[in-house]
């Protein structure tokens, strides 16, 4: 006996060493499945036949407290439902700020149990809500002239009066370059936001802002509008010229619309260690304070009668916006109705902006403008 216990000692020794070397890697692979379930970004949670939750991740987990009462209550609802047979689903909504929607499922399993996830889609219904947005009021911005076209070209056609040809032909160039100028906008702002090729360099903005004047010096001159500049030393910012220039010009060209004839529209250029601040102040009708924070989304327009006499679009101030956030900087407004307005654009001086990259541009930001 005593030699069949040393001569079986060493298998039963090697055989509990293999069943911990089992253990230890089912337990290895257990970690690792359980560090991917917790890196999901959607909340899961399974529960058994009763509906009852067993296993959860970390996305999940984050709604099982005090403040999320309504995501958790939702998730045991629809398990409950999902055990029964019945796959749903349930956006909870919190009106915040700021305002976020979660949206939770559930399914039955086979083997029976059922499957939860949650998955916030704040994001996407904001995008969604953008583009809907977006389609409704380019839509509605292009059908204006061109209906206009329409009704001014059968006018055109009923009438042999040269007088009235005439008038009538001058309103068609209008409407027709109402609605040139919106496409181009378009074209401009689609352009900045998805990244065309952007030509990152050192830019001499003293260079920058000649540039916008001089694409407004028209617009100013036939509203005697003159243009005066406080750059005691050209800055340097690094960048997109070409965005630059744009954002300038349409700060210049919304001044130009909104102030009275023979004012004077202004530049004031300061340089600090970390910032290029660049104020385009006007003298003319100023903004009310409810549409101050409205100012900056598309197609947004405080007057909408006096936008159509000056051909604004509605997408100057976006374009701003979206370069300034290009450009790791930002646009901000001051202004009181009937004495003008003050528009401030700050961009880091000599630093690569975070949002330009050699490769293009990464759009961000929420945008329009007050013409």
């Amino acid at each position: 006996m005593s030699l069949f216990r040393r001569d079986n000692a060493p298998r039963g020794d090697n055989e509990l060493e293999r069943v911990g070397e089992q253990l230890a890697a089912a337990n290895a692979d257990l970690q690792r499945l359980r560090r991917a379930f917790d890196a999901l970004p959607m909340g899961v949670v399974l529960a058994d036949e009763d509906g009852t939750p067993q296993i959860s991740n970390a996305a999940a987990r984050r709604y099982t407290g005090h403040a999320s009462v309504l995501v958790a209550e939702a998730i045991e609802r629809l398990l409950h439902t999902a055990v029964a047979g019945s796959p749903c689903t349930q956006v909870v909504e919190f009106y915040g700020p700021p305002k976020r929607l979660i949206s939770v499922s559930a399914i039955p399993l086979a083997e029976g149990g059922a499957l939860a996830t949650t998955e916030d889609v704040s994001e996407r219904a904001r995008l969604d809500a953008v583009r809907t947005d977006f389609v409704a009021n380019i839509s509605h911005e292009l059908k204006t002239p061109v209906g206009a076209l329409a009704v001014l070209a059968e006018a055109l056609a009923g009438h042999d009066d040269l007088a009235v040809m005439r008038q009538l032909s001058d309103k068609m160039v209008d409407e027709a370059h109402r609605a040139a100028s919106t496409i181009d906008d378009l074209l401009e702002l689609s352009r900045i936001e998805l990244g065309g090729a952007a030509l990152v360099d050192s830019v001499e903005m003293g260079l920058v802002i000649a540039e916008a004047i001089g694409r407004c010096r028209l617009a100013a001159d036939r509203n005697d509008i003159s243009i005066q500049v406080d750059q005691p030393k050209p800055p340097t910012v690094h960048g997109d010229s070409r965005q630059l220039v744009s954002a300038l010009t349409n700060l210049l060209d919304n001044a130009i619309k909104y102030s009275d004839p023979g004012s004077v529209v202004s530049i004031d250029v300061r340089t600090t260690d970390a910032w290029v601040t660049i104020e385009v102040s006007d003298h003319g009708v100023g903004i009310p304070a409810r549409d101050l924070d409205r100012v900056f989304e598309r197609f947004y327009r405080v007057d909408r009668a006096r936008s159509r006499d000056t051909g604004g679009t509605g997408l100057g101030l976006a374009i701003v916006r979206h370069v300034a956030t290009n450009h790791g900087g930002d646009v901000t407004v001051k202004s009181h109705e009937g004495e003008g307005s003050t528009f401030t654009l700050r961009i880091p001086s000599g630093i690569t902006p975070s949002g330009i990259t050699p490769s293009g541009i990464t759009a961000s930001g929420i945008t329009g403008d007050h013409t």
